[in-house]
């Protein structure tokens, strides 16, 4: 499973409504290869859902990941902070052995 923090459910919801994307998308996270640590985040907006595809819903925002990314993220819950050391969404992974210092990489 993957959640979400009340944070980063209003960031994307402001996210959404700036881009002038509706309510019926999903926000799809995966991983890829890449970055310092090895795995990289990745996040966008889609409308689609694959067959190899799994759907959670967490405080009303619908996130899809693809089954080989879900076996790195299962557990992850998306967070959001706007402090004075770096403003945005990040991942809390506990699959991740390490992570770079801007969050975007990790490894296992």
């Amino acid at each position: 499973m993957i959640t979400i923090s009340e944070n980063a459910k209003e960031y994307i919801r402001q996210m959404m409504a700036n881009d002038g994307v509706n309510e019926g998308h999903l926000v799809r996270v995966g991983v890829k290869g890449g970055g310092c640590s090895g795995l990289q985040y990745e996040m966008n907006f889609d409308t689609t859902i694959g067959e190899n595809d799994q759907v959670f819903e967490d405080k009303g925002v619908k996130l899809v990941v693809e089954m080989k990314s879900l076996l790195y993220l299962y557990g992850t819950e998306l967070d959001y902070t706007g402090g004075l050391n770096g403003k945005g969404l990040y991942f809390n992974n506990p699959n991740a052995s390490r992570t770079c210092a801007c969050g975007e990489s990790f490894a296992l």
